[in-house]
C-alpha cells in the first residue's frame, strides 16, 4: 500500500493519497486545496485517482473536491449526514464564514460499516459523529485516517454547529478504542508533536482518552 501524507492549505490540514501498488488505483482523503500539487504527486507515483473521500464536510477539508474531481473524474465520497448538512443553506453559510466554498453534493454517500474496493485494498468507513454529525474515520488495513475525530494528543473541536464533545468521546470509546493498539493514526491536521501516532500511544498519552474515557 502507498500512503502519502500531504500538508495543504492555511489550516495545517493533512491530505492523504492512498494507493494500491498492484492496480495503481488511488483515493485522496480530504484534498483541502493545492490541487496542482496533488495532481503532480499522482503523476509522479503513476496513480489513477478513483475516489475523493471527505472525512467530514467542513470546507477546510473539502475545498479541493470540486477542482480535483473535475481534473480526474474521481467520484466524491461523504457520509450522508454531512452531505445533507453541508449542501444546505446553513452548511453553505458555515463554509462562507471560513472564507471558503462548500463542496458539491457527494456522488457516493456512505454510512457506518460501508466499504469501497480500491484495487486490492478495502476502504472501511467508520461513523464517528461529534465533530460533525456525519464525521467518519477511514480504515485501510492497519491504518486509520481519523480526520478531525482524533488528533495526535487531542481531538477535534466541538463548538461548531452539529458538534458535541459527549458524542465525540463516545465515538472514540466505542468505535476506535476497540481497534488493535498497533493501528496507525493518521490525523486530519498537523496539530501534534508528530505527524502520526498509534492507537496504543494515544491511549497512553492523549488526555481526552486518558482523562475523559479511561478514567471515568
Amino acid at each position: 500500500m502507498i500512503i502519502e501524507q500531504i500538508p495543504v492549505g492555511d489550516m495545517a490540514v493533512f491530505c492523504y493519497l492512498i494507493g494500491c501498488e498492484e492496480t495503481r488505483q488511488a483515493a485522496a482523503i480530504d484534498p483541502a486545496g493545492d490541487t496542482e500539487r496533488i495532481l503532480a504527486l499522482l503523476e509522479e507515483k503513476k496513480l489513477r485517482l478513483v475516489y475523493i473521500v471527505s472525512t467530514h464536510g467542513h470546507a477546510d477539508h473539502t475545498c479541493g473536491n470540486r477542482a480535483l474531481a473535475a481534473r480526474t473524474g474521481a467520484k466524491t465520497v461523504m457520509h450522508g449526514l454531512d452531505d445533507d448538512f453541508f449542501t444546505s443553506a446553513e452548511g453553505r453559510r458555515l463554509s462562507e464564514a471560513f472564507g471558503l466554498r462548500s463542496a458539491p453534493p457527494a456522488e457516493i454517500r456512505v454510512t457506518d460499516g460501508d466499504r469501497l474496493a480500491l484495487g486490492a485494498l478495502s476502504l472501511e468507513f467508520i461513523h464517528t459523529p461529534g465533530h460533525t454529525p456525519g464525521g467518519m474515520c477511514v480504515r485501510v488495513g492497519d491504518n486509520l485516517f481519523t480526520g478531525d475525530t482524533l488528533f495526535v494528543g487531542a481531538v477535534g473541536r466541538t463548538d461548531l454547529p452539529g458538534g458535541s464533545l459527549e458524542e465525540l468521546l463516545k465515538s472514540i470509546e466505542e468505535k476506535l478504542l476497540p481497534l488493535p493498539g498497533e493501528t496507525v493514526i493518521w490525523p486530519g491536521h498537523d496539530y501534534g508533536d508528530r505527524p502520526c501516532s498509534t492507537l496504543a500511544e494515544e491511549m497512553k498519552t492523549n488526555p481526552y482518552i486518558t482523562d475523559f474515557i479511561l478514567d471515568k
